[in-house]
């Protein structure tokens, strides 16, 4: 499956009789409607690369000479596709299924990840489940990263969907994770605060306290410190996208070990001890562990409460650390 197309443009003097950027960018890419052109830039799509003082507007052309990068994605199959792919299903009724993702998969299809996603496993063990919200992302009313282990809820039903959907976003939901993250130089237990949104400089990284961001709360308490790495339990008050590796990394200056895109694993491995440098050395992924989902049902009312332990790959890395302590 082809991925997103990268396009750079570069703003000349016989461009300056557009006037707009937007009318610009049609222009050029006549294939792309100015509601196609203004769904990429807010979704920041269209942004100057190498120059952080020039702040792109659509109804404004910028300075001659800016070099501008546009990312076209691939078009999106018009709705998720069943596949058999097994499932560890931790309760189920009518109207929702709880479910403990592995490390490694993907929540929903989206570029570049069209296939082997959460969403194609669902829909295989509940077919009716394709009309239910979004049809690209079907019954889905959270996500976890590609990486990140754990408890996850599915609905079943539009109902449920819906009332999933007002939960998260009052956030009425008990979420708590845990996590090995590097470092132990700070107090047993706080509040991470901060306003996070994407990263100006790496549209792969979300970051702390820049434009657009919106409000992010951690709550982390230690479990166990050990030598050079610490257990850490984390709980949400907010959700926002990498909120917990963001917090961890950015305002703890202690990210999550295997975090290739908050921290550097190489360096990381070359400071643990021996036993779980050699444990971790190919292992692809952040250490984080979602183990706890709690909210009231939308349908039935009652509190539920939902938790998994974390994967081996993390049990063995503890069981190293508490050999070392």
């Amino acid at each position: 499956m082809s991925e997103t197309k990268k396009f750079q443009i570069t703003v000349s003097h016989e461009a300056l009789h557009f006037k707009r950027l937007d009318k610009l960018l049609v222009d050029r890419f006549p294939d792309l409607s100015r509601n196609v052109i203004k769904n990429l830039f807010e979704k920041n799509n269209i942004y100057v690369e190498n120059n952080p003082n020039i702040k792109l507007e659509l109804k404004k052309l910028p300075p001659v000479g800016t070099e501008i990068i546009i990312l076209i994605p691939e078009p999106e199959p018009s709705e998720a596709q069943p596949e058999n792919i097994p499932l560890e299903i931790l309760f189920e009724d009518e109207h929702l299924v709880i479910i403990n993702k592995p490390a490694g998969m993907v929540t929903h299809p989206a570029p570049g990840n069209y296939t082997g996603t959460l969403v194609n496993a669902v829909l295989h063990h509940c077919p009716d489940l394709l009309g239910v919200g979004d049809q690209k992302r079907p019954g889905i009313v959270h996500r976890l990263d590609k990486g990140t282990s754990g408890v996850m809820v599915v609905a079943k039903t539009p109902v449920c969907h819906a009332g999933l959907v007002n939960l998260f976003s009052t956030h009425d939901i008990t979420r708590e994770y845990e996590a090995l993250i590097m470092g132990t130089k700070f107090l047993p237990s706080g509040t991470l605060e901060s306003h996070i949104g994407r990263d100006p400089n790496n549209r792969l990284k979300m970051a702390n306290n820049v434009r657009n961001a919106k409000k992010a709360i951690t709550h982390y308490k230690v479990s166990n410190f050990y030598e050079k790495v610490t257990h850490a339990i984390m709980t949400l008050e907010t959700g926002r996208t990498h909120q917990i590796r963001v917090h961890l990394s950015g305002l703890l200056k202690a990210p999550i070990l295997c975090d290739e895109t908050y921290g550097n694993p190489k360096q990381q491995l070359k400071r643990v001890p021996s036993g779980l440098a050699s444990l971790l050395k190919d292992y692809p992924h952040p250490l984080l562990h979602a183990r706890k989902l709690g909210f009231v049902h939308p349908i039935t009312k009652e509190e539920v409460l939902f938790e998994k332990e974390p994967p081996e790959i993390f049990k063995k890395a503890l069981n190293v650390l508490n050999q070392v302590k």
